[in-house]
């Protein structure tokens, strides 16, 4: 048995799965500490289908915990940048272009050091200990407890970020340390960028892993705890202490690989609704189409995997306005307090919710409350929603072939059945709680992604070396060697470097050893 179990923003999600069965599933309302609201749902899971909690193999968690952290720019440890790349690099030092806001909440401390190397490997300029001894001083005064170290082409060649790691620790053991080349692809900028996000979150990744921890044990889990990955696979909870940043868009992704286990298809657009956004992706070959651009996260630009996700503003708890010649859905929501102030629920605010209960499509609540409600407001606000979500769907995709659509999300129910350019809509069974779902059924992933040299005749042996590499890190993760297998390759040559430079990409699934296999 496996708990599935997905924190939103406004609901908790939480399913029990025996194999592939669900066994059953419960949607709560999130709490102010989110942790209670764990514990209220595996109470509900537990009362709905009584269990022993030593009987479970392994709890899967999605969390909105970290990036949270990052928009609210709060709850963030004080962080220095050091750049390795002296001479070079110079005219666009570390954090330039965040947000004011962000560079004060993590302390916008920034450094250059010599360092760093080209694609091909070859040195830009020796490791400068000196440098580093300094810098190392000047943040034990400061009192700064977390270091983004990153260097130019580090995917390419990694060595100077650990001897300069190495160097840090010497003189700081107690500060934590993320390195470029764990965390983001080739791309200087956008990979520094995403390592100091995750640098700043460290000592929360610590508190809130070691917190969900206790919870379960407290709870009488015995389980190994895994959180869900932005790419749809997941990491052990030790994992996710170092790299808290790869957590950042496992709902959608949650609820994107839920609705390919529900409705059994591998390539079509999902659309989830929750309480606060739609989000709209597209699967292909059953996992999230991932973004080839840069990714904003809090106004950063960032280049780690993250899903091709298109989110508006329209979900159960959008407020609606009939002041105007038409009524208008969201973007603003009353989120998880959606039970005490929506009108079916006694609460005074007039929600989508509400509009789906008046129009039928939904029985929640007491229908009575939204009686007084204009019949044509009320269809003409389910257009709009419904017309708003298939313009999203249209955005996202590539090709003029209609694609089936996937409706998942307790919100999914503010939608008709008619969208424009789908060849098909799907509302599976236990759509409501595809999020946890899709949490409890994630595999375990390894990838790989830098610039390989590519010598005439060489082409098959390198892309072997590169599937090999993928497919022993996700043996490592913690994936069951003989389900392994190779689910997206990507070639982009790099027509500006010499010697046949190629960017390759390949990434490799798994299956997760479970507790009683091993």
């Amino acid at each position: 048995m496996r708990i599935g179990i997905d924190v939103g923003g406004t609901n908790t999600d939480a399913v029990l799965l025996d194999g592939e069965v669900v066994l059953a599933d419960v949607k709560t309302a999130t709490s102010a500490d989110v942790t209670s609201g764990i514990v209220n749902a595996l109470e509900a899971l537990r009362r709905q289908r009584p269990f022993d909690p030593t009987g479970v193999n392994a709890v899967m968690l999605g969390t909105t915990h970290f990036i949270n952290a990052i928009v609210e720019a709060d709850r963030l440890a004080p962080t220095a940048a050091i750049r390795l790349g002296l001479p070079t690099t110079a005219a666009l030092p570390p954090l330039v272009e965040w947000p004011e806001r962000l560079v004060r909440a993590i302390g916008g401390r920034a450094y250059l050091c010599h360092g760093g190397h080209e694609f091909d490997g070859r040195i830009i300029s020796p490791l400068k200990r000196s440098e580093l001894v300094r810098i190392a001083e000047e943040l034990g005064e400061a009192g700064i407890r977390s270091i983004a170290l990153s260097s130019v082409f580090s995917p390419v060649n990694a060595e100077m970020e650990q001897e300069a790691a190495s160097i840090l620790l010497d003189q700081l053991p107690d500060v934590h340390i993320s390195l470029s080349h764990e965390v983001g692809r080739v791309g200087l900028l956008e990979r520094e960028n995403a390592t100091i996000i995750n640098a700043c979150l460290r000592e929360l990744a610590e508190q809130i892993c070691t917190g969900l921890a206790q919870t379960l044990a407290d709870a009488g889990f015995n389980a190994p705890l895994y959180l869900s990955q932005n790419d749809g696979t997941l990491m052990e909870v030790g994992y996710a202490r170092e790299y808290p940043v790869a957590t950042f868009a496992s709902g959608p992704t949650n609820s994107m690989r839920g609705a390919a286990f529900l409705s059994g298809l591998g390539h079509c657009v999902v659309v989830d609704v929750g309480g606060t956004t739609s989000d709209v992706g597209i699967l292909e070959g059953g996992f999230p189409r991932e973004a080839t651009a840069e990714v904003s996260v809090g106004g950063v630009r960032t280049n780690f995997r993250m899903p091709d996700v298109l989110s508006i503003g329209i979900g159960g708890g959008s407020r609606v306005r009939t002041d105007g010649d038409l009524p208008t859905v969201g973007p603003d929501s009353v989120g998880y307090r959606l039970r005490e102030q929506a009108r079916v629920f006694g609460g005074p605010t007039l929600t989508a919710t509400d509009l789906a209960v008046a129009a039928g499509m939904a029985d929640i609540g007491d229908r009575a409350r939204v009686r007084d409600l204009d019949p044509g407001m009320v269809r003409a606000a389910v257009e709009t929603m419904t017309a708003q979500v298939a313009s999203a769907v249209d955005q996202m995709r590539t090709s003029p072939e209609p694609l089936p659509v996937v409706l998942v999300g307790g919100g999914s129910i503010l939608l008709t059945d008619d969208f424009p350019g789908a060849t098909k809509v799907h509302r599976p069974d236990h759509y409501a709680n595809a999020n946890a779902i899709g949490a409890a059924i994630a595999q375990i992933g390894g990838e790989v992604d830098r610039i390989f040299g590519v010598e005439p005749g060489k082409r098959d042996s390198v892309l072997d070396q590169a599937k090999e590499e993928a497919t022993a890190r996700a043996v490592a993760a913690g994936a069951e060697p003989s389900t392994v297998e190779i689910v997206d390759v990507d070639e982009v040559p790099v027509a500006y470097l010499p010697g046949n430079a190629t960017r390759i990409r390949v990434r490799a699934v798994g299956d997760l050893v479970l507790t009683s296999d091993r």
